[in-house]
């Protein structure tokens, strides 16, 4: 069984820089003031800026992990370090939504997206059951718990521009058996109306996550992509999190989704540069070695390809292996890693 983790979590620790995202991230944002009041976590030295809107309309989060490790960098005058991980706070990289502040992170992320006139990138990763217990697992405790983290989410999206990839391995995870037959049922009505809810607003467009190129057989998932509701959504996304390369994730894509429509995909390539590892136990899990991918983009030169994009941030642990901490958590050593290794 192909499996990997997705690698969320809440807390940010790298030689004194920290921030607390879950609960100030969204006044944060606008106000421009460092989580915290803590100057090792201020974004204080040469500022990042936005990517020309006609090659990527997303939004660069100045306040980012990246962003905060760049000018700790700085300010100790490590300047090839901090070189390196302004590749990483220089893109766009997807917010993942924290579900006890999921309206008020939806709509901080929206309204700075929107003053710099660009969109912001979120993702949804709160169904209940998630990652099968492993190392982001979680989930909202049921089915109505999640319906309402949903409705906060399009609460604070509103009529602002925003792209959202809908729960990472969610459909996946039913296929290879990791999520227990007696929730599937639950888990096809939960997606089927998050993407009906986050269609019913004006300007936001929704990709339902298909899983990755290193499933070998695609063909039994695109029925449960479609009782998922695949072919309402605006299309799929392939490879989060994980490290299969972009021609492969194309070939898998484009597999899908002749089977499913002929809907559009994006692919992650945050960390694809040097494709997968495959050596040793979980080889999906801070793989050495690993490099930057693709930077993110809609000019793919592909009509199925909508964009490449950093769905899973560059920098951040997959999970305790490897000598990571925990999941989600940022790791300066392994950020620096992808950077040199993308040349």
């Amino acid at each position: 069984m192909y499996r990997k983790g997705t690698g969320r979590g809440r807390g940010f620790a790298a030689r004194g820089v920290r921030t607390g995202v879950a609960l100030a991230g969204a006044a944060l944002l606008l106000s421009g003031c460092s989580s915290g009041g803590d100057p090792e976590g201020e974004t204080s030295g040469t500022p990042v800026k936005q990517q020309p809107k006609k090659e990527d309309p997303y939004w660069v989060n100045p306040e980012g992990n990246a962003a905060k490790q760049v000018a700790a960098y700085e300010k100790d005058g490590e300047k090839d370090d901090a070189e390196l991980v302004r590749k990483i706070a220089e893109q766009p990289v997807a917010e993942w939504l924290v579900p006890e502040n999921a309206q008020d992170q939806a709509r901080g992320f929206t309204e700075a997206a929107e003053k710099a006139d660009r969109d912001a990138l979120l993702v949804l990763y709160n169904i209940p059951h998630r990652d099968c217990g492993q190392y982001s697992g979680g989930g909202a405790a049921d089915g109505d718990a999640y319906r309402a983290f949903v409705d906060e989410v399009a609460k604070g999206i509103g009529d602002r521009r925003a792209t959202v990839i809908l729960e990472p391995d969610a459909v996946l995870h039913m296929v290879d058996n990791c999520t227990p037959e007696q929730f599937h049922e639950e888990r096809y009505d939960l997606l089927r109306g998050a993407i009906d809810k986050l269609n019913s607003l004006k300007n936001t467009k929704v990709y339902l996550d298909a899983g990755n190129a290193g499933w070998q057989n695609p063909d039994s998932l695109w029925e449960p992509l479609k009782r998922s509701g695949v072919e309402e959504a605006d299309g799929f996304s392939v490879n989060v999190s994980n490290f299969q390369t972009t021609e492969a994730s194309t070939e898998f894509g484009k597999k899908l989704s002749a089977k499913v429509g002929d809907k559009p995909f994006v692919i992650d390539t945050g960390r694809n540069g040097n494709g997968p590892y495959d050596k040793g136990k979980d080889p999906w899990c801070n793989p050495p070695g690993r490099a930057l991918g693709e930077t993110p983009t809609t000019k793919t030169d592909d009509p199925l390809v909508d964009a490449y994009l950093w769905v899973k941030r560059p920098g951040e642990s997959d999970g305790t292996c490897r000598g990571g901490p925990k999941a989600g958590e940022w790791w300066p050593e392994y950020a620096l890693g992808l950077a040199k290794n993308a040349g």
